[in-house]
């Protein structure tokens, strides 16, 4: 499976209002975590923030918090952040603009707030041009790749030892295809942090 763990500087830089990084210097990273939430990973996730007391920030399917209304009012409750990624989960290489746009204000109905980032990577130019006014688009720093059934987890967590300050945005997946590897790396990734004194906060919206 191909997908871009770490996204090259040159291109960061013809997109600079996309957010890469966090605003945050020296031992503070943002965790976040997409697709959710669900019954079966998402309250583990909350569980174990809370044990070692971090905050993330969570990229909600608006499907799902309309089914999980519960969870999704704990993510707020205890802290974190929400940002919109969309109702379906969908692809917006996929989509017209329009059809994006749908997809998006559909869960504005359920998520509040001016984050967003867009599942898969994937949206046009003109889908960007409509969103950046408004909207905090949240890329990453570094892709775990959770979701991957070739995951290797030494490798994940060498990458996130390394990268893992100055406002690095760290992305995983409470998610069904994602769970078995992220019940693996997730703990050993906060263990590092409370060994190293790294404190993941969470994204702050967007202001307008």
């Amino acid at each position: 499976m191909i997908y871009p763990t770490q996204i090259p500087g040159w291109f960061t830089k013809i997109f600079p209002g996309i957010i890469w990084r966090g605003d945050a210097e020296g031992k503070k990273v943002f965790l976040t975590f997409d697709d959710g939430p669900i019954p079966e990973v998402t309250p583990w996730v909350l569980d174990i923030l809370g044990q070692y007391n971090q905050k993330a920030t969570f990229f909600c399917v608006g499907e799902n918090v309309q089914k999980h209304q519960l969870i999704f009012n704990r993510i707020i409750e205890e802290g974190h952040s929400v940002g919109n990624h969309t109702f379906h989960h969908v692809d917006g290489w996929k989509k017209s603009v329009k059809e994006y746009q749908d997809e998006i204000e559909k869960t504005d109905k359920f998520v509040e707030g001016s984050l967003f980032r867009p599942p898969f990577g994937r949206m046009t130019p003109q889908q960007y041009n409509l969103l950046k006014k408004s909207r905090g688009v949240v890329y990453w720093t570094f892709l775990s790749g959770d979701f991957d059934p070739d995951f290797h987890v030494g490798k994940c967590l060498d990458e996130v030892e390394k990268l893992a300050s100055d406002g690095c945005i760290l992305v995983f997946h409470d998610s069904l295809k994602a769970q078995k590897n992220l019940r693996i790396i997730l703990p050993k990734v906060l263990e590092f942090f409370q060994k190293d004194g790294i404190q993941s906060l969470a994204l702050p919206q967007k202001s307008t």
